[in-house]
This record gives structure tokens, C-alpha cells and sequence, in this order.
């Protein structure tokens, strides 16, 4: 595909100087360099910090066991579908 971009002088002929070094073509390089930084994580202190979001009191049922997420899921359809009876 072919599209126009604004580059500083200095920096496309720098970019043309690499790319011939490397035996590349100048858009060749850009689409590397691109792909690089698309590639690239952002740096930790630039990402979201993760928060854990907890609740207490009468939300949470002591007797529950949060590993057998399955029997929680099968106590739900079967209340669920003894409402709709």
C-alpha cells in the first residue's frame, strides 16, 4: 500500500544511510522500524497498575469454596430455573 508521511530531513537521510548499510530499501526499514514498535511493551510504568477489587460483608458467603466455581455455577442454574417453575 502506498501512503505519504512528513520526515524531517535529517532523519530520512539518516534512514537512508541505515538502509543502505543493511541492504534494504528506505521503506523497507520504516515498515521493520514500525513493526518494532508496534511489536514493542509499553514500559511497566506506563501500563494500568493492576488492582484487585474486593468486597466484604454480607456479599460474600463464608461457606462458599471459590475453587469449585463449577458447583457455584450449577447452584445458580438450579435456582434459576426453580424460580421459573
Amino acid at each position: 500500500m502506498r501512503t505519504t508521511i512528513s520526515i524531517q530531513d535529517p532523519l530520512l537521510e539518516a534512514a537512508k544511510e541505515r538502509a543502505a548499510e543493511r541492504g534494504l530499501t528506505v521503506s523497507e526499514l520504516i515498515e521493520d522500524a514500525l513493526r518494532g514498535h508496534l511489536a514493542a511493551r509499553p514500559p511497566a510504568e506506563q501500563r494500568a497498575p493492576f488492582r484487585l477489587i474486593t468486597v466484604k460483608g454480607e456479599l460474600v458467603d463464608e461457606g462458599v469454596d471459590l475453587d469449585r466455581t463449577s458447583v457455584l455455577m450449577a447452584d445458580d442454574d438450579a435456582e434459576f430455573f426453580r424460580k421459573r417453575q
